[in-house]
């Protein structure tokens, strides 16, 4: 292990410092090297919002936010060319297909001023979409926004009714909303997305499940794409009386990534789909090139004590990482939380064989030498009730984000959960020998370091 600079020695405590040579010592234990965060109440332009949605437990961030969308519920991140900007995705809004109509579905550009063991704000500020350069606030140079302009999808959306839900009791649909037939948290429940090489993006949804593809611009290019034989409660053959639900609500794609050379989608579903076996998640592969699925399929099996998927994002072409968890948290830790991440291959595994799978980091047992989140602690925890984002940065190095499910709350204490951004240092590289790329398929190419990653040491 490099010396400790002496800088850093005279600003830690000895323990610190024992602490730090000891994670050195046993091969860069999983650590955390970058911290920042974002407060609960942030908020961008845009139509009102939560006028359907209860306020929560705590008495605070009480909706409706009149004329303002809040920037929130992180599902899913692709990275930027520039350093430290990454493109998050907001979720379906306030947590329900129910609640959700007046909530925009649009993806954010946020600038990360780390904080790490050399320093640093650990603050986020908002970001050009394009050129990643810094906004003064989360305005329309700062996101993609969700439409259906060019009228290519078969179900009903809100931009369709003249009242929210289409029930007169309720407020007048925003006009902004109708005018640019802007996509809505009661239309879909986006909880992942990917960029093919073409610049398109693809949406995995929760309530068909169905994926959504869009231009660069976010407008709907097709129709959306249903998995074959599986229908969530909201599906259109449901609703439509046509077929029974085998999936449960908010059970659809979590997880999806884009293999590294950009010829497939795997999609990982959250629930269990009816017959198949207990604990058991179906991860099913889908041509870009052909746009369909092609029929080949493998299993996940979830840990004893984890009963969601967060994300997933593609390593290589065979391995891929995940994130498991509990809805347990600080504020309810019966059963105790639960927040891992997994490396899965699908190497030699045939179709519908089960995947093989390794635990990489504990999300509530980080080494924490420089208590870069300034909580009086030498390690760190992350107990929040949904971790939903993860990318690779570099082989040894991985970004991953919680969603703070706005206005509520209750991962760390009783209050609105903030947005929390982890820079974890790995305790092996997920780079293979004989690697030519390397790992790099946080949403593209190997850029060791290149994203900031561990600025202490290097292998």
């Amino acid at each position: 292990m490099r010396s400790i600079p002496s800088v850093l020695r005279r600003t830690l405590t000895p323990i610190a410092t024992s602490l730090l040579l000891t994670a050195g010592a046993a091969a860069h234990a999983q650590m955390l090297i970058g911290w920042a965060q974002m407060p609960a109440a942030t908020f961008a332009d845009g139509p009102t919002s939560g006028q359907f949605t209860g306020p929560n437990a705590y008495g605070t961030n009480v909706p409706p936010y009149v004329d303002k969308q809040p920037v929130q519920g992180f599902s899913g991140v692709l990275e930027s060319p520039r350093k430290d900007v990454f493109q998050f995705l907001v979720d379906n809004g306030f947590g329900a297909q129910a609640n959700s109509a007046d909530a925009l579905l649009r993806s954010y550009a946020l600038h990360i001023l780390w904080r790490t063991p050399k320093g640093g704000q650990g603050a986020i500020e908002p970001a050009d979409l394009d050129s990643g350069k810094a906004r003064p606030a989360f305005d329309t140079r700062t996101r993609l926004a969700l439409n259906d302009a060019q009228r290519k999808l078969t179900i009903p959306i809100q931009a369709d009714y003249a009242n929210y839900y289409n029930n007169p009791a309720n407020a007048q649909v925003d006009g902004g909303i109708r005018a640019g037939r802007l996509l809505t948290g009661a239309d879909f429940d986006v909880e992942s997305f990917r960029r093919d090489r073409q610049g398109n993006y693809w949406f995995g949804d929760e309530f068909g499940p169905y994926l959504v593809k869009t231009d660069a611009n976010g407008t709907v290019l097709r129709s959306e794409i249903p998995l074959p034989g599986v229908y969530a409660p909201q599906h259109k053959d449901v609703t439509a009386g046509k077929a029974t639900a085998n999936l449960p609500g908010s059970g659809g794609f979590e997880g999806m990534a884009i293999n590294k050379n950009e010829t497939r989608l795997y999609t990982l579903l959250e629930g269990q789909v009816a017959g198949d076996p207990a604990r058991t998640r179906r991860i099913n592969e889908f041509d870009l090139g052909k746009e369909s699925y092609t029929g080949r399929s493998y299993v996940y099996r979830l840990d004893p004590n984890g009963n969601n998927i967060g994300d997933m994002v593609a390593v290589d072409d065979l391995r891929f990482i995940v994130l498991e968890r509990n809805g347990s948290t600080a504020t309810s830790p019966n059963p105790a939380p639960f927040k891992k991440v997994f490396l899965i291959d699908l190497k030699d595994v045939p179709d519908g064989g089960t995947v093989r799978k390794t635990e990489l980091v504990d999300l509530m047992n980080l080494a924490d030498p420089f208590d870069l989140n300034a909580d009086g602690q030498r390690f760190f925890t992350f107990p929040y009730t949904t971790i939903e984002n993860v990318l690779v940065l570099d082989p040894r190095t991985l970004l991953v984000v919680n969603d703070n499910n706005f206005p509520y709350g209750g991962g760390r204490e009783l209050a609105s959960d903030n947005t929390e951004f982890l820079k974890v240092r790995l305790p092996f590289s997920l780079k293979n020998d004989g690697d030519e790329g390397g790992t790099g398929h946080g949403q593209g190419r190997d850029r060791d370091h290149r994203a900031g990653g561990y600025d202490g040491e290097d292998d």
